[in-house]
């Protein structure tokens, strides 16, 4: 989504690239030419919006910044999540990420464009070594590994269970990322006793997308240090 390369694009102060796509970026880190994208959410979005960065650069290495939904309540708000693997819910199909940095792996990060709650679903999950629920990341990591692209991930949780994120909260964003404007009025209206939990909510994500940028950059400088 936009507000997840927003960080990116002020701390390493790139500049709007369009002959990339829209929402595209670039510039460099410590000297070495950098590009960000927004691909949008969901698989096909992501799969799209990944074919059109390699196709328009060169590219040594991708690296998937963002948000990602927790499975339980326990983890703090703002962890990062450096998952062993990805997995594609709908296809199995397992994907590995490069290590970049010196970040522990672990767990499973699960790649969805379903909504998913409920004590049920939630449950099973934790039972695979599910961490993290994300929309993108499979899809991404197969396109990579197609054209035998190294890819990694850092994403950060901003919401859990007890948020309630369902498909009323899902649809307040339209499928590029933006916000819909007409449907968050309408939520607003039908929902006038969760606006306080929404505020704190839009604060996660802010905090989320922050610390996911920072750990990327960090772990790209420290990769790339003589």
């Amino acid at each position: 989504m936009p507000i997840e390369v927003k960080p990116l694009v002020k701390r390493l102060r790139l500049g709007s690239a369009p002959a990339i796509g829209p929402k595209s970026y670039e510039g460099d880190l410590d000297g070495r030419p950098v590009v960000a994208t927004v691909t949008g959410m969901g698989t096909a979005l992501a799969t799209a919006g990944t074919e059109r960065l390699l196709e328009a650069r060169e590219i040594a290495h991708v690296v998937v910044v963002g948000i990602t939904g927790g499975v339980e309540n326990d983890t703090t708000i703002g962890t990062l999540v450096m998952p062993e693997s990805v997995v594609n819910s709908h296809t199995d199909e397992v994907f590995t990420p490069a290590p970049l940095g010196d970040h522990q792996t672990r767990g499973i990060l699960w790649t969805t464009d379903v909504i998913l709650s409920g004590a049920g679903h939630l449950d099973g999950l934790r039972e695979k070594g599910v961490i993290g629920l994300d929309m993108e990341t499979a899809a991404i990591a197969k396109v990579c590994e197609t054209r035998g692209i190294p890819w990694s991930v850092f994403r950060v949780i901003s919401d859990r269970p007890d948020d309630e994120v369902d498909e009323a909260v899902f649809k307040l964003s339209n499928q590029d990322g933006t916000p819909n404007p007409a449907n968050i009025a309408r939520y607003m209206v039908t929902h006038p006793g969760r606006l306080p939990a929404m505020a704190r909510m839009g604060k996660n994500v802010k905090l989320a997308t922050e610390r996911a940028a920072v750990a990327a950059i960090a772990a790209c400088r420290a990769a790339t240090s003589p």
